[in-house]
């Protein structure tokens, strides 16, 4: 699904980017390798259930049913519609769109401040994750680092982080804002700063939404990403005893 879109250097590591963040920059989080085929990896549950195959198969679930706590899930993102085996729940599915954005945003003005988010706020952000759910986020997503966020009033407004972590690539996650401050354009600003941050790193902002969500989509465009392609979107729990 392009969109205004040229191709640029590594594009395909995009193709699969859970797997290739938890076999690059976040190999050291993840939970799969040496495990059964080693077919299955995924991020530890503070952080969230995100997870990936090198490619979809029975053997590859099996190695993921191993990995994935008693009571959890699995995030799944798809190239093609789920084959899943006997046994699993399918939780929740839907479209996602990935969007890439390949130029530095502009800095648009803001009465509120940006900061960047520490360790003393992730209960807070937990709270205002929660509450607007903009994907999955755990007790500890904050550490994977990159947050802003913008308080109004001593409150935590709104935030957005970096999340996928690929070879010269960087997810941007977690925007959300919360009901009592929407409107004023907190989401757009901070996208464009944490976008900002990752070009400085010289990678390449993506980010990954539903496609129903048109709002959202707006606002990224408004910062300057542009629709790649799709994905098929799989939350999973894997078959009682499993584990």
């Amino acid at each position: 699904m392009n969109d205004q879109f040229a191709s640029f250097e590594n594009e395909t590591l995009l193709d699969n980017p859970i797997w290739n963040s938890l076999t690059a920059g976040h190999a050291h989080l993840a939970l799969g390798a040496g495990i059964g085929q080693n077919l299955a990896r995924r991020y530890p549950s503070d952080i969230g259930p995100l997870s990936a195959f090198a490619e979809p198969s029975p053997a590859a679930y099996a190695d993921l049913a191993m990995i994935i706590p008693p009571g959890d899930i699995g995030v799944l993102f798809l190239r093609d519609p789920p084959e899943i085996p006997a046994g699993w729940e399918l939780v929740r599915d839907g479209v996602l769109v990935q969007m890439v954005c390949l130029e530095v945003p502009s800095n648009p003005e803001l009465a509120e401040g940006i900061i960047p988010m520490e360790s003393k706020d992730f209960p807070e952000m937990e709270e205002l994750a929660t509450l607007t759910e903009p994907g999955p986020f755990r007790s500890n997503t904050g550490s994977l680092g990159g947050f802003l966020g913008i308080r109004i009033d001593g409150r935590l407004a709104a935030m957005a982080g970096q999340r996928l972590s690929l070879t010269g690539f960087a997810e941007i996650s977690a925007v959300c804002t919360h009901p009592d401050f929407r409107g004023r354009g907190l989401a757009q600003a901070l996208v464009g700063a944490v976008a900002r941050n990752i070009h400085a790193e010289r990678k390449i902002p993506f980010l990954t939404s539903f496609e129903a969500n048109s709002g959202a989509i707006r606002v990224y465009r408004q910062v300057g990403f542009v629709l790649r392609r799709s994905f098929y979107l799989a939350v999973l729990k894997p078959p009682c005893g499993a584990d």
